[in-house]
């Protein structure tokens, strides 16, 4: 253990710090949204309300920290934003309880495919060009909302842009923190923040006993076993694997999915693997050193684990940042990303065009028969793949095993 703190001490950085708090504050003002959205579809109370959030916390902290630490890589762990919007739809005609029987059922089965090695074996036969395209029509949009911003908060968008441009210039290792600290500047003198009522208090989680039932096992966890492996863990992957790492699956899969069946009875949807918030984590403006970017997926968790310490008080800390600044953060935060997948995507001639279509699928936003864009368009980029390749790749040229022409993630 000392050798670990000393180890954690030597690697610690600003800014795999900041990177890391930021994809919490992407995380809680984004997708925890959705979370109120489906109290008040049921009806919870404010005790209930902040129990669901200390679930989500502390679950998606201890396994990101855990894995972190163990695999040095920056695993950055959330909870399934899809799987929260369906709750949404399922409030109030489905009971609390029988929700929580949709995680228990989710989690086991999600074990089950991570502990076999299943999805490890499915990743291998995904080619770096199809997994760029995908990667990079998910974070599309939020280079687009950076943009979309300006027509509400235009100064302090542009302003943030022009520190983006001239600390990427004169002091690239920390250009985050100095648009971080432009945006919270210029909001607070022009007024802009959010009133919030703030009081800190640690959050006590409240139990709630499972309630198996046909309605929660086909309405809820069979869909969230698919959007969590194919909407999260499947890119979630794709990103540490283009940026470099190449830590199976298996183990990300089997313990975060415990976590999930810990967390359950106090509200906690699923755990999973983040895919956009992770960019922010994985590439040089978390660490110029690949080996050191690993610090940036503790620091998300320490920083979880306070969100949930204090879910009914610190979660309004984030409340008070416009969402304009929110959007203009991801945006700017992830332009790396998108830049180093698309350039991925795009290199090699043979996958050129199924590489595009995945791209154009995946950032189209479609959700046929119930299943979201980044489905598709794996889906139907892989089909053109291989329809369009003069002969089948063998799974040599996999995604979890091409990384070293990807460094520059």
């Amino acid at each position: 253990m000392a050798s670990v703190i000393q180890t954690l001490k030597n690697d610690w950085s600003l800014s795999a710090s900041v990177a890391g708090f930021l994809a919490v504050l992407i995380s809680y003002a984004g997708p925890l949204i959705i979370f109120f959205q489906a109290a008040q579809a049921a009806q919870v109370s404010d005790a209930m309300m902040a129990s669901w959030i200390w679930g989500v916390s502390i679950g998606a902290a201890i396994p990101g920290i855990y894995l972190s630490i163990k695999y040095k890589t920056p695993v950055i762990t959330a909870w399934s934003a899809p799987g929260t919007a369906l709750l949404v739809t399922l409030f109030p005609q489905m009971s609390i309880n029988e929700a929580v029987a949709g995680y228990i059922i989710s989690a086991i089965i999600i074990f089950i495919v991570g502990a076999t090695g299943y999805f490890d074996k499915i990743l291998k036969w995904i080619p770096n060009g199809i997994a760029a395209g995908m990667m990079a029509g998910i974070l599309f949009q939020f280079g687009l909302e950076l943009f979309k911003a300006t027509d509400s908060m235009p100064f302090i968008v542009f302003s943030m842009l022009g520190c983006y441009l001239l600390a990427k210039r004169f002091s690239p290792r920390y250009t985050m923190i100095w648009v971080l600290l432009c945006g919270v500047i210029l909001s607070v003198l022009l007024g802009k923040m959010n009133p919030v009522h703030f009081d800190l208090a640690v959050t006590i989680p409240t139990f709630i006993a499972p309630e198996w039932s046909w309605n929660s096992t086909f309405n809820l966890a069979i869909p969230l076993i698919l959007v969590s492996l194919t909407g999260q863990f499947l890119p979630g992957m794709a990103i540490l694997n283009l940026s470099g790492y190449d830590t199976p699956a298996k183990p990300i899969v089997s313990v975060t999915s415990l976590a999930s069946l810990a967390v359950a009875c106090v509200g906690g949807i699923t755990i999973v693997l983040a895919a956009i918030t992770a960019a922010l984590c994985t590439g040089k403006d978390a660490h110029e050193l690949k080996e050191k970017r690993y610090i940036a997926g503790v620091a998300n968790g320490i920083f979880y684990l306070f969100g949930g310490l204090f879910a009914g008080s610190i979660v309004m800390v984030f409340s008070l940042l416009p969402k304009e600044l929110v959007a203009a953060l991801a945006g700017l935060a992830l332009i790396g990303a998108i830049s180093a997948n698309i350039t991925i995507a795009m290199k090699n001639d043979e996958q050129r065009d199924a590489a595009l279509i995945t791209f154009l699928a995946t950032a189209s936003g479609m959700s046929f028969l119930g299943l979201s864009s980044v489905f598709w368009g794996i889906l139907i980029g892989m089909i053109a793949h291989y329809i369009l390749t003069k002969k089948r790749l063998l799974p040599t040229s996999s995604i979890s095993l091409t990384t070293s022409n990807n460094e520059a993630n």
